[in-house]
């Protein structure tokens, strides 16, 4: 059995992102990477996403080159990997951003348990004053990907 490894074309990366909804994020402070689960939707070269205040947020708003990598098995022993380099875009519940904050909000509410790995369910559309919920997206700048098919 061999191990056909192919590079993706940025096309069909972008399907992959528009499919899949779980990722890992990099984000780094001080030359220290870190690294979290995160649900997400894509659309229109954004993965939005959401979390509550933290590590994660604190590195994102200090440092917004941020890193996604998908990665999708093959129940015949392949895989497939797409990563994302982007930027990190806060979308707070202000007159400028609200549109893009509901957007985000529409987009990932499709799926029940959206909210799980940001913790703390929004029980309805987030936007009343002082929610700790923060929504953001990440802005593709780059994307490249592989796939690996055993062949034989």
């Amino acid at each position: 059995m061999t191990i056909n490894l192919t590079e993706i074309n940025p096309g069909e990366c972008y399907r992959i992102l528009e499919s899949e909804r779980f990722g890992h994020l990099a984000c780094c402070k001080d030359g220290q990477p870190y690294v979290a689960a995160i649900y997400f939707a894509f659309s229109g070269g954004i993965a939005y996403s959401f979390t509550m205040p933290g590590k994660k947020l604190d590195w994102m708003r200090g440092n917004d080159k941020v890193c996604l990598h998908v990665e999708r098995r093959s129940s015949a022993g392949g895989w497939t990997s797409v990563v994302v380099e982007g930027r990190f875009e806060e979308f707070p519940d202000s007159d400028v951003r609200r549109s893009e904050r509901l957007h985000a909000w529409s987009l990932l509410q499709k799926h029940l348990d959206w909210w799980e790995i940001g913790s703390m369910k929004p029980h309805e559309l987030p936007m009343p004053d002082g929610s700790p919920h923060v929504f953001y997206g990440v802005a593709v700048t780059a994307v490249s990907g592989r796939s690996a098919v055993r062949t034989g």
